[in-house]
């Protein structure tokens, strides 16, 4: 008498063909809720962020607490491919580009504080002179090269970005899914030279990306008086949490700001930092203490903006 003989569970060829039917039954809801989410996103809108003003920047959160933006030293600079930025349960952060430096920060969220004068689809023109004398900064020659060297540096930065609500839908997601386009930091500019203006082009839907209030608030005339890049670094990573009392581990400090050389040689300029935003009034009692297992953390407390 033989013994009937059964698949193992796993091998059975009808449990795989389910899987691989759930599976691509995921992928097509995943790519719906994508796509609802950037036609949604494209419908020119008014784009007005609460709380910005003359005096008041904003920067979205998943940009400002990433490294997309640095304070990295000026002349050569890493070129990213795809670059994870910033992951976790709900983010999904991306880059291709040349790495961004604070200085080109001052421009991104310039720029974006004038694209609130006009509806997103519609652009702007800027005087290039108006342009720089926004962001505290000289006119002349080599600042209007500066700034023209800028702009297509974020023109040419691109991001792949996807959020989660906390139930697992997707809020939104560009680049990541093959019907969906990658998001420049600036969508494009023109520029006339006769009269030296500017006429910018923003993407649509960063106006998604902003929405919900989701964005760090960044006092102008403050950040225009510091003279340390890492001043300003951390000045937009404090704005990303309404926690009184902050920490971070100087080790994702020293990565956030994509400094390369030695630990006590950051400390020192970190320190330096903290000094000048306590002086500023951003934050008070700065301090580097010691944390578990040996490691060191800054801790300080964030005073109202």
């Amino acid at each position: 008498m033989t013994t009937p003989t059964r698949t193992p569970f796993h091998q059975d060829a009808n449990l795989q063909r389910l899987s691989a039917a759930m599976q691509r039954a995921m992928q097509k809801a995943s790519q719906a809720m994508a796509d609802a989410a950037e036609k949604q996103a494209i419908t020119p809108t008014p784009f007005m962020l609460p709380g910005m003003n003359d005096t008041v920047r904003a920067i979205p959160n998943y940009i400002a607490r990433s490294a997309i933006f640095a304070p990295v030293r000026r002349g050569w600079r890493p070129l990213h491919d795809e670059t994870v930025f910033l992951e976790g349960s709900h983010i999904l952060l991306k880059g291709s580009g040349k790495q961004l430096s604070e200085d080109h920060a001052d421009i991104w969220m310039h720029a974006m504080y004038l694209q609130t004068t006009a509806l997103l689809g519609e652009a702007p023109v800027i005087n290039r002179a108006d342009f720089l004398r926004g962001m505290g900064r000289p006119t002349g020659g080599s600042a209007y090269e500066w700034l023209h060297e800028g702009m297509k540096d974020l023109a040419r930065f691109t991001l792949c970005i996807e959020a989660r609500r906390k139930d697992g839908s997707v809020k939104y997601s560009y680049g990541r899914h093959p019907s969906t386009r990658v998001i420049a930091m600036i969508g494009g500019f023109d520029y006339h030279d006769p009269t030296g203006s500017y006429t910018l082009y923003a993407d649509p839907r960063w106006a998604q990306i902003f929405g919900n209030r989701e964005y760090a608030l960044v006092d102008w005339a403050k950040r225009l008086q510091m003279r340390h890049d890492l001043s300003k670094s951390l000045q937009r990573l404090i704005g990303t949490s309404a926690d009184i009392q902050q920490k971070y581990s100087l080790d994702i400090l020293k990565q956030r700001a994509q400094y390369t050389g030695r630990m006590r040689d950051f400390r020192v300029t970190l320190e330096r930092s903290l000094d000048e935003l306590e002086a500023l009034k951003v934050i008070a009692e700065p301090r580097i203490e010691a944390a578990i297992r040996g490691h060191e953390q800054a801790v300080w407390t964030r005073l109202d903006r």
